[in-house]
This record gives structure tokens, sequence and C-alpha cells, in this order.
């Protein structure tokens, strides 16, 4: 099964820095899950963005345009979408998509950021705790793979400066904490798993040439349940494909 996630920044924008359609759909993944979509399906559909024969799953922000947002294309019809959380000041900035399939559950999360001086590290941790208990109950029924930009570098590994990010936006010691905390809970960085002394990064401040010079953060996820990490093959980091400030990030699961 190939997954890919990416937070494009903009899926009208992107799709004017690349050709989406000969960049990701043609690669033929099974599922691929999109973050900050920043539009409606209308918008999109307006632009005329060649998705494929993929369905279309679409879960954009409803209080501010150009903002936010989740979707999901997926080969496979799924048995059910479920839209947010049941949680209205998540639910409204779209940050959250899932889809149920046979033997497992699929979400893709955009989480919120604590922004500058950490002034919105109090939303962040509701989200945190809300999006944990809400992924151990869908955990109870069947396996979930969960993905996303979860804007959190978790290790000293998984950022270039991390003495000087101590205290900021997805660095801090809370943010940790609590993807310390989904972890324990019983899932499983993929990446890490498969990578566990790689230093790559999936995201890249657009101020200093940070990309040029590789001034990254590893910020980018794709987690499962505990039951599944056996079933693990690939784990990638795709930093060659431009477009967005995030590069997309790559699973292949055997669950033949």
């Amino acid at each position: 099964m190939k997954l890919l996630s990416w937070n494009v920044n903009g899926i009208r924008a992107l799709n004017k820095n690349i050709d989406f359609y000969q960049t990701i759909i043609q690669q033929d993944y099974d599922i691929i899950a999109l973050q900050e979509i920043k539009a409606s399906l209308l918008q999109v559909q307006e632009e005329n963005i060649n998705f494929g024969n993929y369905h279309l799953f679409w879960n954009p922000s409803i209080i501010k345009k150009g903002y936010s947002g989740t979707a999901i294309l997926s080969k496979v019809q799924p048995l059910k979408v479920i839209y947010g959380l049941g949680h209205q000041a998540i639910d409204e900035e779209g940050r959250i998509l899932t889809l149920e399939y046979p033997n497992l559950y699929f979400v893709v999360a955009y989480t919120p950021n604590s922004q500058e001086e950490l002034k919105r590290l109090d939303f962040r941790l509701m989200f945190e705790e809300e999006f944990r208990n809400y992924l151990i109950k869908l955990n109870h029924h069947k396996p979930v793979i969960i993905c996303g930009d979860l804007n959190v570098a978790h290790q000293e590994i998984d950022l270039k400066n991390p003495k000087a990010n101590i205290h900021n936006p997805g660095f801090s010691a809370p943010e940790r904490s609590a993807f310390s905390q989904l972890l324990a809970a019983g899932f499983c960085d993929t990446y890490r798993s498969l990578h566990p002394n790689t230093i790559k990064y999936s995201w890249w401040s657009y101020r200093f040439n940070s990309r040029a010079k590789n001034i990254g953060w590893r910020i980018d996820y794709f987690l499962v349940s505990n039951a599944l990490q056996p079933l693990l093959r690939e784990a990638q980091i795709y930093d060659e494909i431009i477009g967005s400030d995030h590069c997309p990030v790559f699973l292949n699961l055997d669950l033949s």
C-alpha cells in the first residue's frame, strides 16, 4: 500500500508552481493526503486541477477562506468518511479527516501551530488531547494510519538547530511531550522506526534561504498503530520535490 502525505501550502498556488498531476497523481499512490489546502472543492474544480480517477474527500476551513484545510485522494471508495472530531473549534478549521476501510482507519491531520511566543499553545494542547483520545478510540476498533503536518520536531535529530529553538513553536517542551504521549498510547513514528539515525527534514522556512542551506525541521509524519509496525516496508522524505515550504513524505505498508 503506497501512501503519500504533503502539506501543499495552498493547492492552487502549488499547481501553478509544478504540475501536480505529473508530479504526484501519475506516481500511482493508493492514498494521497493533503494539508493546508487553502481552498474549497469548488475553487479547486474551477482551476481544473487534474486529480485523475481518485475519489476526492475535501475538508476546508469554514471560518476563513484561504486557510488551513485537509483532503484525501483515495483509489478505493471507503466505507465511511468522518469530517473532524466533533469539536467545533477544531472542526471549523478543517484540520482532521478520516476514512474508514474494512481493515483500518486512515486519518490526515493538520496540527495547529502554537505561533510566536506560544500564544496559541493552549489551543494546540487542547487539540493534542482531543486528537489523541480520538485516535485511541479508533485504535480500539481497528488499526490506524495517521499522517500529516503535525507541527512538531519530536527529537533533537529532527531539526537543524535544536538549542536555538528550545522555547519556540514546534519544539517547545509541552508540544514534544504531547507527541511522546501520542506514541505511548500505541502508535509508531514510521520514519524514525525505519531510519533511527537519519537526519532529514520535511519543512524549511522561506526566510534566510533555509531550504538551499538545508536548515530544516522534520514535522511531517506517518504514524501507525503498533499492530501495523511489522508491516512497514519503506518510509521516505521526498525533499527533492519542490512547490511548497514542505516536501511530501511517503509510506509503503505490506497489507497483502
